[in-house]
């Protein structure tokens, strides 16, 4: 049983994934009680699961990027846990999540796939996939490799998570050639600059089943973070809600 924990964004997450697949979950839409929601929904579904922490084989959180004070609040209770219970920590990134769980619509689209986080002003906190030829249903895990600690993606990354300022110039280059699939909190500032007719505004689907298959991939590959120095992916100075 793997305990899934996101609280990068405006809504918080947790989860009891098993074999990929999500047992027990909670939401929270208000990013300010994260912090004093998290343990108590925690404690929560554990008890609809009717097992302890004890039973957890491993903690997967949302490391970043997004909020500062969000992935504090996460990393520290992940990190808790597994110290605590001598278990496996497993780190995701957002951007990755957020992609990955919009594949089935990029696919409709023959898209690329751009998520984008709010970052507060002109900023977003972004990354840009490509979806590689018969990637559709095809999840082998022989064919994983990790880099760094980071499991390789059926996502092909065009441009890393990076922090940008948007203005009327950027993703030129990408529009001009594919259509891209824009999602997440800071689509909707992007929607206001661009008159690109390659850019496509979609609603960013719910990362928990995404979040529950690659933590449990992870996990099976024995990929995992060092509680003690893991840290959150911040990419640029903090900003809290």
């Amino acid at each position: 049983m793997i305990l899934l924990i996101d609280t990068s964004q405006e809504k918080g997450i947790v989860a009891l994934a098993k074999e990929g697949n999500v047992l027990h979950s909670e939401e929270n839409n208000i990013a300010k009680e994260h912090a004093g929601w998290l343990h108590l929904a925690i404690g929560r579904i554990l008890g609809e699961a009717k097992i302890t922490v004890r039973d957890l084989e491993a903690v997967s959180v949302v490391a970043g990027p997004g909020s500062y004070t969000g992935l504090r609040v996460g990393m520290a209770a992940a990190k808790g846990f597994c110290y605590a219970l001598k278990i496996p920590l497993i780190t995701q990134n957002s951007l990755h999540l957020m992609a990955e769980s919009m594949i089935s619509i990029a696919l409709e689209k023959n898209a690329l796939i751009c998520p984008m986080i709010d970052a507060r002003r002109d900023e977003v906190f972004t990354a840009l996939y490509r979806i590689p030829p018969k990637a559709e249903g095809l999840r082998p895990k022989a064919n994983r490799s990790s880099v760094n600690g980071h499991r390789s993606s059926d996502l092909m990354e065009i441009l890393p998570p990076q922090a940008m300022i948007l203005d009327k110039n950027a993703f030129e280059m990408e529009l001009s050639g594919d259509p891209i699939i824009f999602s997440g909190s800071g689509a909707e500032k992007w929607k206001k600059i661009t008159d690109s007719s390659h850019a496509i505004f979609e609603p960013q689907s719910n990362i928990i089943q995404s979040f529950a298959r690659i933590s449990q991939e992870d996990f099976s590959s024995g990929i995992q973070a060092d509680p003690v120095y893991a840290e959150p992916v911040y990419l640029k100075e903090f900003f809290s809600y």
